[in-house]
């Protein structure tokens, strides 16, 4: 098939046309108009899926009312006031700022999620393949459990050394994959492993010599939306969108990264610098997504191949979507976390679990292969 292929390809990318340069084992398309109605239609549930979970809690809210209030905070826009004060409370203060973030890590996972299995060509790799939740994780224990003070000047340090971690973990796998010759994807996938090994063996050793209270640790590597503030929101988007932005306009890229690293170098791919650029982009939006909110697992993993079963192998196309089904997904599961046993409330790390290990599973037994 790719010797029937490449010269279609190769003439498509001198030729500088808009066609397809698709994922190997899809249909190959001769034309492809961007799915910009199905963004909509994406984007358009993910508010309605905010706007309900925005309803559910402790105290419900009617799903009329806080389209009201949501509608009375629009500029020019006049709505009378008939719900009480409080409701103003839970619904700004409380729920919003959680909904919001959890929209947000939950398109950024996924986002990392599909640029790893594109770049990796593994259908099951996810935002913690090359250690960035372990040194997250590692970074987050450290500040918890060491003594060392928890706020400078009212700003937190968890969430700062998370992201220290997070980035550290990262940039030692690639410093040891990388090569006079170019960086082995191999090599960087089992460094990677390694220093998420070394990281979760340091955070377990950090958690047994600490403290007997190990709640706050516990509660933070499981991950929730508990504590989420409107500013949360407004400092991790500065590294997500960046990131977005820089992981869609290598879509094109990405398909023909799934051919092989020689064939791409053929069609003129820089491959280095791509893979260089594709990592630091995952990685700044994985630390982001987990510094404020703890590791999350598995919707790297469910996003992206959800999208991939029903709209295909397009990079150009799934990329964008599998955010929008991460950031619904995940919406959703905090709904799940805070209402399934309230008053208590779950950690949503383990609402995503218990959705994703089956999906897991699932892609495992598959009998036909599974191409990323």
């Amino acid at each position: 098939m790719i010797k029937q292929w490449l010269p279609k390809a190769v003439s498509r990318v001198k030729g500088a046309d808009s066609t397809a340069l698709p994922a190997i084992g899809g249909a190959i398309p001769e034309t492809m108009s961007y799915p910009w109605r199905r963004l909509a239609v994406g984007l358009a549930a993910v508010a309605v899926i905010g706007m309900l979970a925005a309803t559910q809690g402790s105290v419900d809210i009617p799903p009329l009312t806080v389209f009201k209030m949501v509608v009375a905070k629009v500029p020019l826009v006049s709505v009378a006031e008939s719900w009480p004060d409080s409701w103003d409370t839970i619904l700004w203060r409380l729920r919003m700022p959680r909904i919001v973030l959890a929209g947000i890590v939950g398109g950024a996972l996924a986002l990392s999620g599909a640029t790893y299995q594109a770049l990796f060509r593994n259908p099951l790799a996810g935002p913690s393949l090359i250690g960035a939740t372990a040194g997250a994780g590692l970074g987050a224990t450290f500040v918890l459990v060491t003594g060392v003070p928890l706020y400078f000047k009212d700003t937190s340090l968890v969430p700062i050394a998370a992201f220290a971690g997070s980035i550290a973990a990262v940039m030692g796998a690639y410093t040891i994959a990388r090569r006079a010759e170019g960086m082995s994807l191999i090599t960087l996938i089992l460094a990677g492993v390694a220093i998420s090994s070394a990281a979760g063996a340091l955070t377990s050793l950090l958690m047994i010599r600490s403290d007997p209270d190990l709640r706050p640790v516990l509660s933070w590597l499981l991950g929730g939306f508990g504590s989420a503030q409107w500013k949360h929101s407004v400092l991790v988007l500065p590294y997500i969108v960046p990131s977005l932005l820089v992981v869609l306009f290598y879509g094109r890229v990405l398909n023909v990264m799934q051919l092989d690293e020689d064939h791409a170098r053929q069609l003129g791919v820089n491959v280095e610098r791509t893979k260089l650029v594709l990592i630091i982009a995952a990685t700044l939006s994985t630390a982001a997504a987990v510094s404020f909110t703890g590791p999350i697992g598995f919707v790297g993993l469910i996003a992206p191949h959800a999208v991939r079963l029903t709209w295909g192998n397009d990079y150009r196309s799934l990329v964008p979507m599998a955010a929008i089904v991460g950031a619904g997904f995940l919406i959703l599961a905090d709904l799940a976390a805070r209402t399934v046993a309230s008053p208590a409330e779950l950690p949503v790390g383990v609402v995503t679990a218990l959705c994703g290990a089956p999906f897991f599973l699932y892609l495992l037994r598959r009998r036909e292969p599974i191409t990323a």
